[in-house]
């Protein structure tokens, strides 16, 4: 996949991209889309001024995984671990021990991807309450962040979520595409909020647009959800479904405009806000 970087002086004029550094804070490297090209991959996203990506464990295995690339692209890649609501029945006690374990490592900078989902419900709901608690009791322990999913579960989801979240350090909801109370909720809670491309589809993310504005700037993180939601606005057009962290830029562009901000003024406020969360150096 060619780096798109003729987008890149439309979106930011005469600035040169190292002053311009974005952070992907959830994209899924350890999907097996980019298993033929993945270092292709993170060095157009870094080409393309996408200077630190936090790599998503949803999985045990795939949080070993992400582990793995961030110990492989020190300073480029760091990563999550934990266990997706999709997988929530496959939580035992032997995954919980390595998902601890794993959170002592340095390059391993929140815990999850956790929470609840019912638009699919692949797992029980019972299975999913258990896993989602035990990952925060875990993320209290560990003194890490929260990387947070919910779908569908507003009310379950922010019910378990205030029952711990005076001792969490940090909680991001990740890939926000709910209403606007759910927003306000998770603000009351301070909580941090992920925009994706998901704002991007004129079919599903218009209402996003009309309420970013109301996060506050040091609540705000923007990233791809790679291999997922690639923007479907994304110009010149690109002959593939898959996602990239390199079309981060274009995100950062969307997002600016609904909240009337220049888009380095927003790339610089969400890269601020990203390193500050994830204790990024």
């Amino acid at each position: 996949m060619s780096i798109r970087s003729d987008i890149l002086p439309h979106l930011f004029g005469n600035d040169t991209m190292n002053t311009r550094e974005l952070i992907d804070i959830g994209c899924n490297l350890t999907h097996d889309s980019f298993d033929a090209d993945r270092p292709d991959v993170i060095e157009a996203a870094k080409a393309a001024g996408v200077g630190h990506m936090v790599v998503t464990g949803a999985t045990e295995a795939g949080s070993l995984a992400a582990a793995q690339l961030a110990h492989d692209w020190p300073g480029t890649l760091t990563a999550t671990a934990g266990v997706h609501p999709h997988h929530a029945v496959d939580f035992t006690h032997d995954t919980e021990s390595v998902l601890e374990e794993l959170h002592h490592d340095p390059n391993v900078v929140a815990v999850g991807e956790c929470g609840l989902d019912y638009f699919r419900d692949i797992s029980p709901r019972p299975a999913q309450y258990k896993a989602f608690e035990r990952q925060l009791e875990l993320a209290i322990a560990c003194q890490k962040p929260v990387f947070l999913h919910q779908r569908e579960a507003h009310e379950d989801f922010l019910a378990i979520l205030k029952a711990h979240r005076s001792e969490l350090v940090g909680a991001v909801v990740h890939c926000f595409t709910d209403g606007h109370q759910a927003l306000l909720d998770y603000l009351e809670l301070d909580c941090h909020i992920g925009i994706t491309g998901w704002i991007c589809d004129e079919r599903r993310g218009v209402h996003l647009k009309e309420f970013v504005h109301e996060i506050p700037s040091d609540r705000l993180m923007i990233e791809t959800d790679a291999p997922y939601l690639k923007p479907r606005d994304l110009r010149p057009k690109v002959k593939t479904h898959r996602n990239e962290p390199q079309w981060l830029p274009w995100i950062a562009q969307t997002v600016a405009s609904a909240r009337g901000v220049p888009t380095p003024q927003l790339i610089e406020e969400t890269t601020r806000t990203a390193r500050a969360f994830f204790n990024l150096r």
